[in-house]
């Protein structure tokens, strides 16, 4: 288990130092003028001054690489000279808004997803089964941000014109204000992003289902005379639960770099809403923070996956 933790953790961190040589080659080498490519259209000749002296861009290019990487490291990620505060603080600000988003919306979609993979697979070809893979198509099929808008007419704009103020018409309330504010902005937000991935989840985890269900193990806890239930939660689901995990840790590490068309439309200040303001603005080293911090959490979730499949399915063996 050692070793494997520390061949991931090798793997990781030279997939983030590629991530960072692309970066810098990218925002810092291929500019022309990268001190007024990073202040901005609007800054003036004394700040472009400024930011090439702090950046030390009068430096050979492998310094100022090893200075981009060491700051990084310090958890500096650069300064936001549109809003005048360092990007660390940028991050900050809206990494609460898409934590809620993200992990509310996770535990719906693996809840639903995996419930419904596992009713359809213990009943394969019935009415129930063919049910809800219709229902799993359908929201498999529909964009996110069609979902979010039909949503919020329905919900939103229909009950306010009844007179059922129910839900609020988008952005985000801190928990400071209440936690029953905070469900009410986050309800129509997580499951805009629930039901669409879970279609995904109840289509994986059926498939995977019907596999172990015919593996020679459950088989030999059925001989033996176990309940059903049993044998299908605490043998064939533990089992059946690897490929779900992986697509999970994917989806939760990516979405933490920014759920963009979520946020969107229910104009949440997230990441995602965050770095699309920032592309807008042209406002590159909130863009570079963003993904630096992005792959950190796909690097991250990644190896939290690989540690959690000898949990959950005690045949595999980390060497």
């Amino acid at each position: 288990m050692i070793r494997f933790l520390v061949r991931r953790l090798v793997l990781g961190l030279l997939v983030l130092w590629l991530i960072t040589v692309a970066v810098f080659a990218l925002f810092f080498v291929a500019p022309n003028d990268v001190a007024r490519t990073l202040a901005g259209r609007q800054a003036t000749p004394e700040t472009v001054a400024l930011i090439s002296h702090r950046l030390g861009l009068d430096q050979p290019v492998w310094k100022q690489y090893l200075d981009f990487v060491w700051k990084a490291l310090h958890g500096d990620l650069g300064y936001d000279y549109y809003h005048q505060v360092p990007v660390t603080t940028i991050i900050g600000q809206a990494l609460p808004v898409t934590l809620s988003v993200v992990v509310g919306g996770a535990v719906i979609w693996l809840v639903l997803g995996v419930f419904n993979g596992v009713v359809s697979a213990v009943r394969p070809r019935s009415v129930v089964d063919r049910s809800l893979t219709v229902v799993s198509l359908f929201f498999y099929s529909m964009p996110t941000f069609l979902l979010g808008l039909l949503l919020l007419y329905l919900l939103y704009f229909r009950l306010t014109l009844a007179g059922v103020a129910a839900f609020p018409a988008g952005g985000y309330a801190n928990l400071g204000d209440g936690l029953g504010q905070w469900l009410l902005h986050m309800v129509l937000p997580w499951f805009t992003l629930a039901l669409v991935s879970a279609a995904t989840y109840t289509r994986l985890t059926r498939a995977s289902m019907l596999d172990v269900l015919g593996e020679d193990f459950v088989r030999t806890a059925r001989s033996k005379g176990i309940g059903e239930r049993r044998v299908v939660v605490r043998h064939a689901l533990r089992a059946a639960l690897t490929p779900v995990v992986t697509q999970f840790g994917i989806d939760v590490g990516t979405l933490l770099g920014g759920v963009v068309v979520t946020e969107t439309v229910f104009s949440l200040p997230g990441l995602g809403k965050t770095a699309i303001d920032a592309i807008n603005q042209q406002d590159l080293p909130v863009i570079i923070g963003i993904v630096l911090f992005a792959s950190a959490a796909v690097v991250v979730a990644n190896i939290v996956v690989d540690v959690l499949y000898a949990v959950l399915d005690p045949r595999v063996r980390l060497h």
